[in-house]
């Protein structure tokens, strides 16, 4: 290796600001190329209704994200509000990505002599940060807040590490201040939003320990902060207008806003239930969900998805080389920072351990969806895989994972050439210039995610959700009231009602939200809209559809509160409906050592004794074996995506048949709309891959509702119709990588 001795150089300090600004450019650029056109599963739904409605979302109701949502679902920046809602999401991972590349330049400005290296650098930071399986799949479609926390994390991660450059220079205090607005800020968003602030803590403490002597600097911190947070005070006042989406209900007010309701202890315990996030009961952190050691495998198990995301297992070996080589450089990118900028790491150093082991020992989640599949059910699980709430750590990973790679890349080069040069005072070798583009394609392994995470990460084209909403809907006849179980079923149908105007008509009653109180307070107060006969099926056109003159709950708000959690049974009671032949014994139902009903199964009777059949009655198909709990079984006959209850017990004709298996099946409405209203069969049969294996029941109800339709028809001699629906299912079978699922039922 030839030594030489080169002048002198000191290093330029000041930001690349404008090719930080190009970084997040070319980010944001990727995120619109895979952006989702609607909306898609489980919360997306429900945070973009939100938004849009200027609602509350589920406890604690993220006011900010709804105030900015709410601001850009009006913006004319795409075709519609799913699209620019989603945009939103893809510009603040972009400005994170920029973050992260201010401060991974930042960390290398003692390190690297050139400009143009620390700005490979933080390109490096900025493409993994942008193109982590999870940052990335989040960023092209809104499905919470996460991308709105990470943006503020990676920006109060920036400006605390321009304060311990010069943590008593004339703009420190200044810096603090922001830090602390800008975390309340986040507050109101997500909880992570405090997220930074221990190690901003430790990163006073270490470089400027009398601050927390400074009385005065510590009340203007203080009231950044809870100024920060005040977006959380429009929550009672707009509680009380009574938007479609209310989660939480955080108002005394029970039919219209008037100051002595919202000044109330009735408002004030409801906001404060609502706040702590009182209706999860989540277990304290000393009561573990799982060990702590599974919770960290958990953890390993999505740090694996970042860098090759393999839903089909078809690449395990690979996964594990790239997630140990990502882990690798990122380990010692850590240390290289230590050694190299003690200043700058006296926050990002704490930091990574509380978007890590902190962050995973605070969650307490239960065992992963996708995590260790040889124990099955024997271990608690959640019900889908929670990688989102790690995303923090992953994209902040990206710096010390650029710095590894940038370590890797000087010492590569160093070996090539090098030359003494004087950096900041310290005299060192460092290699030619030509020995840094000679090493430069070791670089080329930053664009491994970009690559192996786009077919999994992109959303580019997908509208299954909206079109799946649609078809559930348009499953119930008019005015009709709809059972569903939970998020993937309930969701959607917010989104289709309460922003497309899809089927505004249809009372939709999920069976987890009616255990709470105001969801059922909700749904009495819900205005009767108009059937809108031109945009819903041709099926149901022809036909006079009554509209109902009330809610369908005969209760008033006081009765509706005063239902009990749950009653225990000890034996089966008698479910009888007044001017129908509807009889039924209803089984007590098991519930933890419990025997008897829930509240939502309460008022489920309820709305069968107050409301049917006036209004038509369905149960969606996707709450399984509820019908046969509630013994309501033999009244009922699947039509579409539903179970239709019944006042008589169906009989053979009419286009109703039995089916093994099934029970009744309504052979010639479900043909009907399958073939001129459903969407979905279409769309999901256009996806290469359905990556989130946990929602993979929606695309199984298409499946299983065509192979019984196919089966149908094929038994009354029509053929052709029914091999147009089994090529139909088969294709939707194709592209969700249930292929043998459809052997399976077809049998």
């Amino acid at each position: 290796m030839t030594v030489t001795a080169r002048e002198g150089y000191e290093p330029d300090y000041s930001p690349s600001y404008r090719s930080a600004a190009i970084a997040a450019l070319a980010v944001f650029a990727l995120y619109v190329v895979t952006l989702a056109p609607s909306t898609a599963m489980w919360d997306t739904s429900e945070y973009i209704a939100a938004a849009y409605t200027l609602g509350l979302p589920h406890p604690p109701g993220n006011p900010f994200f709804v105030l900015l949502g709410r601001f850009f679902a009006v913006l004319p920046i795409a075709p519609n509000v799913a699209m620019r809602i989603n945009i939103l999401a893809a510009l603040c991972s972009a400005g994170a990505a920029g973050m992260w590349f201010l401060i991974t330049e930042r960390v290398l400005v003692g390190w690297l002599p050139e400009r143009w290296q620390r700005i490979v650098g933080g390109s490096l930071a900025a493409l993994l940060g942008a193109t982590a399986f999870t940052v990335w799949a989040q960023s092209v479609v809104n499905e919470k807040v996460y991308t709105i926390s990470l943006f503020g994390l990676a920006v109060v991660s920036w400006l605390t590490v321009r304060w311990c450059d010069d943590p008593y220079g004339r703009k420190a205090d200044r810096l603090l201040v922001m830090v602390a607005y800008l975390s309340g800020l986040g507050y109101a968003n997500h909880m992570a939003g405090f997220l930074a602030l221990p190690a901003v803590a430790v990163a006073v403490l270490l470089r400027r320990r009398d601050t927390v002597l400074r009385w005065r600097l510590l009340l203007a911190i203080a009231g950044a902060l809870a100024l920060g947070m005040t977006p959380f005070l429009t929550q009672p006042l707009r509680a009380a207008y009574f938007p479609a989406i209310n989660e939480g209900e955080p108002t005394g007010c029970a039919t219209q806003i008037h100051v002595g309701c919202t000044f109330s202890k009735t408002t004030y315990d409801r906001f404060m239930y609502n706040f702590n996030r009182g209706q999860y009961g989540k277990p304290g952190l000393t009561d573990r969900q799982a060990p702590f050691i599974a919770q960290v495998e958990m953890w390993w198990v999505y740090f694996r998805w970042q860098w090759l995301r393999d839903p089909l297992d078809n690449h395990p070996g690979l996964q594990q080389m790239f997630a140990t080589l990502f882990l690798l450089l990122g380990g010692l990118g850590g240390y290289v920072h230590w050694k190299r900028d003690k200043k700058s790491f006296a926050f990002f150093g704490p930091l990574m351990f509380m978007v890590t082991l902190a962050l995973i020992y605070y969650m307490n989640f239960k065992y992963g969806s996708s995590q260790a599949p040889e124990l099955g059910d024997s271990v608690p699980r959640e019900v889908r895989d929670r990688d989102y709430f790690y995303l923090w750590s992953f994209s902040a990973w990206s710096v010390w994972a650029a710095l590894g790679m940038v370590f890797v890349w000087e010492t590569v080069a160093a070996l090539i050439a090098s030359d003494k040069v004087t950096v900041g005072g310290e005299t060192r070798d460092l290699p030619r210039r030509r020995s840094w583009f000679l090493s430069a394609p070791l670089l080329a392994v930053a664009l491994v995610p970009l690559f192996a995470n786009w077919a999994s990460a992109s959303r580019s084209g997908q509208t299954d959700t909206a079109d799946f909403a649609a078809d559930l809907l348009n499953s119930v006849e008019p005015y009709g009231i709809l059972i569903t179980a939970g998020d993937n079923d309930t969701f959607p149908l917010w989104y289709a009602q309460e922003v497309e105007g899809v089927r505004r008509d249809v009372i939709v009653a999920c069976l987890s939200l009616l255990n709470t109180d105001w969801y059922v307070r909700q749904m009495l107060r819900r205005p009767i809209y108009e059937y809108d006969s031109v945009r819903g099926p041709a099926i149901y056109r022809g036909k006079v559809w009554k509209k109902p003159s009330g809610p369908p709950l005969k209760l008033t708000m006081d009765e509706a509160d005063a239902v009990p959690p749950a009653i225990e049974l000890s034996t089966a009671q008698t479910f009888r409906k007044e001017g129908t032949d509807l009889l039924v014994n209803i089984p007590p139902r098991q519930f933890d050592g419990f025997a008897g009903l829930e509240r939502a199964d309460i008022f489920v009777l309820y709305m069968i004794r107050d409301a049917f059949p006036e209004r038509p009655f369905f149960f969606s198909r996707t709450t399984g074996g509820y019908v046969e709990e509630l013994g309501f079984s033999p009244y009922t006959v699947t039509t579409g995506l539903g179970r239709k209850l019944m006042p008589t017990k169906p009989v053979a004709g009419n286009g109703v048949a039995a089916v093994e298996g099934e029970g009744w099946f309504n052979v010639e409405t479900t043909r009907a709309l399958w073939e001129t209203a459903f969407k979905a069969p279409r769309s999901i049969a256009q996806r290469d891959l359905w990556v989130d294996r946990p929602s993979a029941g929606i695309p199984f109800l298409y499946i299983r509702t065509g192979l019984i339709l196919s089966a149908a028809l094929s038994q009354l001699g029509k053929n052709d119709e029914a091999a147009k629906i089994r090529a139909s299912v088969e294709g939707i079978a194709k592209a969700t990588q249930l292929t043998d699922v459809v052997a399976r039922v077809a049998r």
